[in-house]
């Protein structure tokens, strides 16, 4: 939902700017920002950040789907081919009762027919026939009582599988709500100051953790950087930092910017001051934040428009 400033009840225009003389001195203090223009930016990046979380969770939940589903299809396949198995042994084991049925009645036959020693003969044979088919009568119950105790493994492993997954959702759930609460918790908390180029209001972190909230509201690209003082800059981004001076007790320092061939100093700046500068890269201006100023070293991070498109 798209929110119009121009709709609002109390809202009052801004007037349009006198027609400067000179052009803008870019060191020049910058103007206060109105109370609404904090006010509007910081919506929109909750607004983003609770969209960002419901379509993580719904991504999750997709993901989990997904492989319920194909655990429950293996599942069913498996048991199929237990059943196909299972059917295949029994028409077997059918076929071979059957088979000595025939052979025992044949035996029996003989030995009604027989006398002396063919008699004794043939009731030896079916003697041995009964036995034998005792023992195939035996052996199918066994494998078919295996093969029982086979689908209820598959059975009760699918169930305990199925649980697992519950309990995912629930713990994905539970992540996302924790997470999405410590984030919004963290973007309150996070300080505004007006920057040094176009003089709107700009978040900046103090720490790691403020860091990681300016990076999942996904509005800019941020690369940290540790750099001491040398004779040769170092490159941050596709910007080169040179440190001149680092005064630790004052929590001061004075630096050296190279972008598109052109050096800058910003010079006596102070801990957690966003620095501005604008490069042929982008519309929208590169911010540097020190947090950190020690004994001729300073740490912090360049903060970069995720889209860069070459100004006119």
């Amino acid at each position: 939902m798209s929110i119009n400033p121009s709709t609002s009840p109390g809202y009052v225009p801004n007037p349009p700017p006198p027609p400067a003389a000179y052009p803008p001195n870019p060191y020049a203090p910058p103007a206060p920002a109105p109370e609404r223009s904090i006010k509007i930016p910081l919506l929109f990046g909750a607004v983003a950040a609770l969209l960002a979380a419901n379509i993580y969770l719904f991504m999750q939940m997709n993901t989990l789907k997904t492989d319920l589903g194909k655990t429950q299809n293996s599942l069913l396949a498996e048991l199929d081919k237990v059943r196909e198995a299972s059917a295949v042994t029994t028409q077997t084991n059918k076929r071979s009762v059957e088979n000595l049925r025939d052979q025992l009645e044949g035996a029996r036959r003989q030995a009604r027919m027989a006398v002396g020693e063919a008699k004794g003969e043939a009731l030896r044979k079916v003697e041995e026939t009964k036995i034998q088919l005792q023992a195939a009568q035996e052996k199918a119950q066994q494998q078919t009582s295996s093969q029982i105790s086979d689908v209820k493994q598959l059975a009760d492993t699918a169930t305990s599988k199925i649980s697992e997954v519950g309990t995912e959702v629930s713990t994905v759930k539970t992540e996302v709500a924790s997470t999405k609460s410590e984030l919004e918790k963290t973007i309150a908390d996070l300080k505004r100051t007006a920057g040094d180029v176009d003089g709107h209001a700009t978040l900046i972190a103090t720490n790691a953790k403020e860091l990681g909230a300016l990076r999942a509201l996904g509005e800019r690209n941020y690369i940290e950087f540790n750099i001491k003082k040398s004779k040769t800059g170092q490159k941050v981004g596709d910007v080169t930092m040179l440190l001149k001076k680092a005064d630790a007790k004052k929590n001061r320092y004075t630096i050296e910017l190279t972008a598109d061939d052109k050096i800058v100093e910003k010079k006596d700046r102070t801990v957690n001051e966003p620095l501005q500068f604008l490069t042929s890269k982008s519309r929208l201006p590169y911010e540097i934040v020190v947090n950190d100023v020690k004994k001729d070293q300073i740490v912090g991070y360049l903060s970069v428009p995720k889209v860069l498109t070459g100004r006119n």
